[in-house]
């Protein structure tokens, strides 16, 4: 398969494999000119060190088997050839430069300039979601994101997107063991991933895994160590002589409450104190988490009256969660050029060719996200 590069008539781009997959590097600048010739001159003391250090080598074998012929089969050309691939290894480690743009053109069909399409792989490897599960604002829809793909996408998965998948997740459990950040979404995601795999495993042959069968297995072992860990999480106790929650005024910590729209998030803030107990089962609390992520139509099919003949939001609200999907709300979204086809994270911008470039983007959700690669 080529590489092809912006314009269909280029060579091509010059790729290097690395870790995390194939990365596109930049050419050599003038400036590693004289670099370049230094690894000239480090090939040639390298071929000079391999020449005797091999030449020890087989001299023992020929001693062991005592055949003249032996020593003739080390040659000057495999000399070279380990001078090569170690002058390539030094040259990878210090002077390679990868672009690291942080936006993908989505197509769906072929084109003079563009051949072939865009896949959820190959997405997911461009848009650099490693470095975005450090930022907080990014953090819950990097995780949701990931959760839809462990639900449906996992088999459509490129090997090199599925190493990268795991890495990132390997990255989002350590920042959750050392930060204690949202430790309940990360066990959500585990679990559908832990399902997902269980079935795909079970039924081999009759769904496509991409990889060894041992691979998988040993990724399903991965993850239930992962549920372990994050199980027996202990929770540090903040040390802080100032001012804590517990200090804030009634009304204060009503307009926190108010403010939170996950009913999981109300009810994890009302065991903290007594007092936050107290307010987070307030029936208006609970009246406007069911009147912001559903409609009207959806919440009058579904009363839940109390024993005082009055509805009851709080089970309202979580027995309409059962049958409607709720509202998310994210710090930061990937979002869409519809001038462009080109899907970004906000901050770092496209190359945007539109006179307004501000009227054609759209937020995408994790489910949008999703949509945008099936064909």
């Amino acid at each position: 398969m080529p590489f092809l590069g912006q314009d269909w008539r280029s060579p091509g781009w010059r790729w290097v494999k690395t870790e995390d997959g194939w990365k596109r590097c930049e050419p050599f600048s003038p400036a590693l000119e004289d670099v370049n010739n230094q690894l000239k001159d480090i090939s040639h003391t390298v071929l000079a060190t391999l020449d005797t250090e091999n030449y020890i080598v087989w001299k023992s074998v020929y001693i062991i088997t005592g055949d003249d012929e032996d020593e003739a089969i080390y040659s000057t050309e495999d000399c070279e050839f380990a001078a090569k691939k170690r002058k390539k290894d030094h040259c990878m480690n210090n002077t390679q430069c990868f672009y690291r743009e942080k936006w993908i053109y989505v197509h769906k069909e072929s084109t003079r300039e563009r051949h072939g399409y865009c896949t959820l792989g190959e997405a997911f490897n461009r848009l650099d979601f490693s470095s975005a599960i450090q930022d907080i604002r990014r953090f819950n829809y990097v995780v949701k994101l990931l959760q839809l793909i462990a639900k449906s996408q996992l088999t459509s998965l490129s090997g090199a997107a599925q190493k990268n998948y795991f890495n990132i997740l390997d990255k989002i459990v350590r920042k959750v063991m050392e930060d204690q950040y949202n430790p309940r979404l990360i066990k959500d995601l585990l679990q559908d991933l832990s399902s997902t795999l269980c079935i795909l495993i079970r039924g081999v042959g009759k769904s496509v895994l991409v990889g060894n069968i041992n691979i998988w297995i040993c990724r399903l072992e991965t993850i239930l160590l992962w549920q372990q860990q994050l199980k027996n999480l202990q929770m540090n106790k903040q040390v802080n002589n100032g001012l804590t929650l517990i200090d804030l005024p009634l009304h204060t910590l009503r307009n926190i409450l108010h403010r939170l729209s996950d009913g999981w998030d109300v009810i994890t803030l009302g065991q903290v104190t007594p007092t936050l107990y107290m307010l987070s089962e307030d029936r208006q609390l609970w009246k406007k988490l069911c009147q912001y992520h559903f409609a009207e139509k959806q919440f009058c099919r579904h009363l839940v009256p109390s024993e005082e003949g009055h509805i009851d939001w709080k089970l309202m609200y979580f027995a309409l969660q059962k049958y409607y999907p709720i509202k998310e709300q994210y710090g930061d979204t990937l979002h869409f050029c519809r001038h462009c086809s080109i899907l970004f994270w906000k901050d770092t911008g496209h190359p945007c060719t539109a006179s307004d470039p501000d009227t054609c983007l759209m937020p995408v959700s994790p489910q949008h996200f999703i949509d945008l690669f099936k064909f």
